[in-house]
């Protein structure tokens, strides 16, 4: 089979690599569609495990099936997540599932961004649905991204009625606002450097987008008659973080869903903090429950993620795709297609 291998954002090869076998509970996938994710193009995270093979954004058929498996059968379209927790660890016990070491320990062989997948036996259990009828294989992709949000947006306890601002209008700024807007949040505030995505912040869901050095707390005060009741930080940097804690409402809460490369190290206005009574909290990856409902709000066009594709390229062309991501600005969310036009289109 044909695989992307990667040993940096911009050195990505096109290889041959021998096709996976299913073993006695586990499952091969033919990948149609593979979303090319922020965390893939962000290298100080990424090239520390090269060369490999990216992706994980996935939706594809099932090819074959190993011994013992009865969940799925060949033909069965579908989607997969990489992560998945143990559900007996202290932490799965207390719903901390994404912080259980299974989940940061498991992957799939060899990675999304290859002709096919095999996926090992804990992901068949507890990591794999079935696309509803009408759900494209490249709806399917924004499964495990849309999860995250779901994910994010409930720890955050953002509620409908509540102001929001985001921070960064990337993909992942995007799919925040198009929830929030479906879930009757209002007003929504974009924030990002780019005016194409300020653009698409508008388009999904803001009332307004404004650049970084405008007065984002005056717009959302002639908004809400208030600050952000919630500040979702799509933004890896940390001016975005400084830009969050004075955009929160006395009482509201930060929610850091993009963090900055590890050694940078922020000098925190914790007075500023204490006294505002704010809430901080992060978030990572999603749940196979978080799964279901992200795929549900796929499936009835809540969150109209097809709308959000700019590009689908060839395997081939993977290399574009890397370019297009880190480039931003029109290029929201790229589709790589390892096995050509999916037999839906």
């Amino acid at each position: 089979m044909k695989a992307a291998l990667y040993y940096s954002n911009r050195d990505i090869r096109l290889v041959e690599m021998p096709d996976p076998v299913p073993g006695p509970g586990e499952v091969l996938v033919r990948i149609f569609s593979s979303g090319i994710c922020g965390s893939d193009v962000l290298e100080w995270y990424r090239i520390k495990t090269a060369p490999r093979v990216l992706g994980h954004e996935v939706a594809g058929v099932v090819e074959s099936i190993g011994a013992g498996v009865e969940k799925f059968a060949p033909g069965n379209r579908v989607f997969v997540t990489h992560h998945v927790p143990c559900n007996t660890c202290p932490r799965c016990a207390a719903g901390h599932h994404t912080d259980c070491d299974t989940l940061h320990h498991t992957n799939f062989d060899p990675g999304g961004f290859a002709q096919l997948l095999r996926v090992p036996t804990l992901q068949v259990d507890r990591g794999m649905l079935q696309l509803p009828a009408g759900v494209t294989f490249d709806a399917g992709s924004f499964t495990e991204p849309l999860a995250c949000v779901v994910r994010g947006q409930r720890l955050a306890g953002l509620q409908p009625g509540m102001s929001l601002a985001v921070i960064g209008a990337g993909i992942s700024g995007i799919l925040h606002i198009a929830l929030a807007h479906a879930r009757g949040v209002f007003p929504i505030v974009a924030v990002d450097i780019s005016e194409p995505r300020r653009r698409l912040a508008l388009r999904f869901g803001a009332q307004s987008a404004l650049a970084p050095n405008e007065d984002v707390g005056a717009q959302l005060r002639r908004l809400a008659g208030r600050l952000a009741d919630v500040v979702i930080v799509c933004a890896g940097i940390l001016p975005a973080f400084h830009q969050a804690l004075e955009l929160v409402e006395p009482g509201g809460t930060v929610l850091a869903f993009a963090v900055p490369p590890p050694e940078e190290k922020m000098s925190f206005p914790l007075f500023e903090f204490w006294k505002k009574g704010a809430r901080l909290v992060s978030t990572y990856a999603g749940t196979l429950a978080d799964c279901r409902e992200a795929l549900g709000l796929i499936s009835s066009r809540a969150v109209p993620v097809e709308e959000m594709i700019t590009h689908r390229l060839p395997l081939e062309e993977i290399g574009r795709g890397f370019e297009l991501v880190l480039k931003g600005g029109e290029a929201l969310k790229v589709i790589i297609r390892p096995n050509g036009p999916p037999p839906e289109h």
